[in-house]
């Protein structure tokens, strides 16, 4: 029995183009309600929200059955961090703030088991691995793997031709909030010259024939995005949608 298969990597690399719903509510309950609505994918999110292994870990379990592929930001990629997720099940992690092929490669290698990489070999504990129970899982695991990287700086823009050329980087997925900042445009993401940046990396990252990735609730720029070649877009998120819903119920009773 090999591996299960990565849907989320096989659409990614015949082009499709697919969006997702960011999960920041640190808990199993919202995640599998999020799982029943049919987004591509869900993104749970360790960066910027209170997640830790075992809340990342019952999200997973939830989320066994959902149509909807899902995947793992972890707060850093950090190997060690890396490691667990990958043991514990996840198949697809974006790691935030890469800035260069070195890192890159660094990351590669985290998600891949030896020779390839160093991925500590632990299947026989693994959930992953259903707990050894999944004879075939270490000489197929690496294949399914799903790695993007995330651009959030104008350094990372600066690098991505190197970054893009790295085997083993399925996707590359621009952050505006993080680049604007870098920019100089501190909480405006809109501004016209990040928008130039954004467009024209999304452009550069489909050249290099690598997935290309960017958060955008906005629908109408979400929508530009895709024209360009974006295919894997943040349309959504659990906070902000909770939010947006409770101020309008507020707004019609105020």
């Amino acid at each position: 029995m090999p591996a299960p298969e990565n849907l989320l990597k096989a659409r990614l690399k015949r082009g499709e183009a697919t969006t997702g719903l960011w999960l920041s509510l640190a808990n199993s309950y919202t995640a599998e309600l999020a799982g029943t609505i049919g987004f591509d994918w869900v993104m749970i999110d360790g960066e910027h929200s209170p997640n830790d292994l075992r809340t990342i870990m019952e999200q997973l379990q939830v989320l066994k059955n959902s149509a909807s592929s899902v995947c793992v930001r972890p707060p850093i990629g950090e190997t060690y961090l890396i490691k667990q997720l990958l043991d514990m099940g996840a198949q697809s992690l974006l790691i935030p703030m890469v800035e260069s092929a070195e890192q890159a490669e660094m990351l590669v290698r985290a998600v891949r088991y030896p020779p390839r990489g160093v991925r500590g070999v632990g299947s026989g504990s693994a959930r992953a691995a259903a707990f050894g129970t999944v004879d075939n899982y270490l000489a197929t695991a690496d294949d399914q793997i799903c790695l993007m990287l995330q651009l959030e700086s104008r350094a990372a823009i600066a690098a991505l031709d190197e970054i893009a050329t790295v085997d083993g980087v399925d996707c590359l997925f621009i952050g505006p909030s993080d680049l604007s900042a870098d920019m100089g445009y501190l909480g405006n993401p809109f501004a016209p010259e990040v928008q130039s940046v954004i467009e024209d990396t999304i452009k550069r990252i489909r050249a290099h024939g690598k997935a290309a990735g960017v958060y955008m609730l906005d629908l109408k720029h979400a929508k530009h995005y895709q024209e360009l070649g974006a295919n894997m877009i943040t349309v959504a998120s659990d906070v902000g949608t909770l939010v947006n819903g409770l101020k309008q119920i507020r707004q019609i009773y105020s």
